[in-house]
């Protein structure tokens, strides 16, 4: 019997244009986490080609878009977590699947986990009430889950696209139950990126070697 891989895929869209400037970047501003960069989780049986151009229309609204490039990937946690749920899955009250169900964890958050039992694992899912920096928790869930719904990281592919000319962008975009304030900017004059996805736009600049242009 096989064995499923250990990581759950992502991908990270850094969408270009020529703008009257030089070469912008598209970004969009979410009403509790700050400026960032278009992102998700690839779904089951789908290429991560395929997600970076779904993930940029549904968050944005821009589908008039091609892939230059593949730029890369590598394998990451969120600060702080230490798993993430591979497979959608119940949170159960015990390490046993007879007990009270609380709720669905979705595929694709990342959790704290906290002891193993045979079969299962505990884990926290909790959420601030802004990222970075959160003042509060403003939700939190802790309970069990099966062992086989854990992945160990997240395997983020990065990839590079173009907005085709004459693609139009729309001010504001509702996605994931909030509604983001979406924007270009100049690749050379950056405003301040969420740290974590800060570091996605130094790794494949730096560490790849990979320029915008």
């Amino acid at each position: 019997m096989s064995h499923p891989p250990n990581y759950l895929e992502k991908v990270t869209a850094f969408v270009t244009r020529r703008g009257a400037n030089g070469l912008e970047l598209l970004l969009f501003e979410h009403p509790h986490a700050g400026i960032q960069i278009p992102a998700g989780t690839v779904n089951e049986g789908e290429a991560p080609r395929q997600a970076a151009l779904r993930e940029v229309a549904e968050e944005t609204g821009l589908s008039a878009v091609r892939v230059l490039a593949e730029i890369g990937w590598r394998d990451e946690l969120p600060p702080g977590k230490t798993h993430v749920i591979l497979h959608a899955a119940t949170l159960y009250s015990r390490p046993d699947a007879s007990s009270f169900d609380w709720i669905r964890l979705p595929r694709g958050v990342a959790v704290r986990l906290l002891r193993r039992a045979p079969g299962f694992a505990q884990v926290t899912y909790e959420e601030g009430d802004r990222y970075p920096g959160p003042a509060y928790i403003t939700y939190q869930a802790t309970g069990w889950v099966p062992e086989e719904a854990l992945a160990q990281a997240n395997r983020r592919h990065f990839f590079h696209l173009e907005a085709l000319p004459g693609a139009e962008l729309p001010a504001r975009r509702r996605a994931d139950g909030h509604l983001f304030r979406l924007f270009w900017a100049p690749v050379n004059a950056l405003p301040e990126v969420i740290p974590p996805q800060r570091a996605w736009l130094d790794y494949v600049m730096r560490e790849l070697g990979y320029a915008f242009t």
